[in-house]
Parts: C-alpha cells; sequence; structure tokens
C-alpha cells in the first residue's frame, strides 16, 4: 500500500515537472497570448521584470527600456517640487498628485522606471521623450487602505538625468 502510495506521488510531480517544461518551452504568457488573438500582437507586452513596452515585441530583439535610457547622451531634469503633503486624509481613501518637472538640459529625457518603498504607492510616467526646454508630469496614486497615522511615501525616479535617481515623495496622516 505505501509503495503504491509513493508511486502516485511521483507519477504526480514527474507529471507536474513536465508540464511546468512545456509551457515554459511553448511561451505560454501575457505576451504570447497577445500575440496569437490581438492582430499580430500589436500592444503593449510585460517583461518578465515587469517593463512595459509598446508595439509588436519580439523579447530577442529589443533592448529594455533601461537599457535605452542608459545609452541616451545624459541631461538635467528639475522637479518643480519634490514633496507633496494630502494633510489629513480619510483612510481607505485613494489619492492623486501629479509632480511636474522640466527637461533643463540639452539632450532628450527619458524616464527609465520609478521604484517605490510601499506597493500602496503607484506613480505613472511618460513613455514618450521630453525634449529640452519641455516639461512632463510623473502622477503619483497613493492607496490609504490598511495605513494609519503619518505616512511618508519615497519615489525613486530613473532616467538619463544627472543625478539619474532622483528622490520625490508624498505624505498624509490617514485618520
Amino acid at each position: 500500500m505505501e509503495k503504491s502510495f509513493k508511486y502516485v506521488l511521483l507519477t504526480i510531480l514527474t507529471l507536474s515537472v513536465f508540464t511546468l517544461t512545456i509551457v515554459e518551452l511553448t511561451g505560454v504568457s501575457k505576451n504570447s497570448l497577445f500575440r496569437r488573438f490581438k492582430d499580430g500582437g500589436e500592444g503593449s507586452f510585460y517583461s518578465r521584470d515587469g517593463e512595459v513596452f509598446k508595439g509588436e515585441i519580439y523579447a530577442e530583439q529589443v533592448k529594455t527600456r533601461t537599457q535605452i535610457v542608459n545609452e541616451m547622451p545624459k541631461t538635467t531634469m528639475q522637479f518643480y517640487e519634490t514633496k507633496y503633503n494630502f494633510g489629513n486624509i480619510g483612510a481607505g481613501r485613494v489619492v492623486t498628485h501629479v509632480f511636474k518637472f522640466k527637461n533643463t538640459g540639452q539632450n532628450p529625457l527619458m524616464i527609465s522606471k520609478t521604484d517605490v518603498s510601499c506597493g500602496c504607492t503607484t506613480p505613472s510616467f511618460p513613455l514618450e521623450v521630453i525634449n529640452p526646454g519641455n516639461d512632463g508630469e510623473l502622477t503619483v496614486v497613493y492607496n490609504s487602505e490598511g495605513h494609519s497615522g503619518y505616512q511618508a511615501k519615497n519615489i525613486i525616479v530613473h532616467s538619463n538625468a544627472l543625478p539619474e535617481a532622483i528622490s520625490i515623495g508624498i505624505e498624509a496622516t490617514v485618520q
């Protein structure tokens, strides 16, 4: 009885590994399914590290956004404000603030990514290039669900500007 139980477990384990291998080798993912059912693959695609790509993407032919930005000539950027305080907000409330910035350098500016100190904070930034002298906007959405008291959240903005990482932040007192 015990011996047949071991064989059943071993068979299940083997089939599981085999299934996972087939799934990986066939490329069943957001990208491949999207290509198959959406007119040749036009749209947004997601890399394994979460980067978003637009258009028709084949991973072996595309550099990541971070690689592209790292190869761009350096420029400078200036945020009009680097901290914003929402004041007192109710628990569970979702608030939004737009941080405006300017490309103060001589070369095009591109943001490669943002890092946040909490999953409750969601930044979105322009995917296109910001030309010298032009302004851009970075929108930050903060969800106070599950938080109370004074909250301070940081957003690190990575780009081809010097310095390559700039910290901006939001504050709120959740009641």
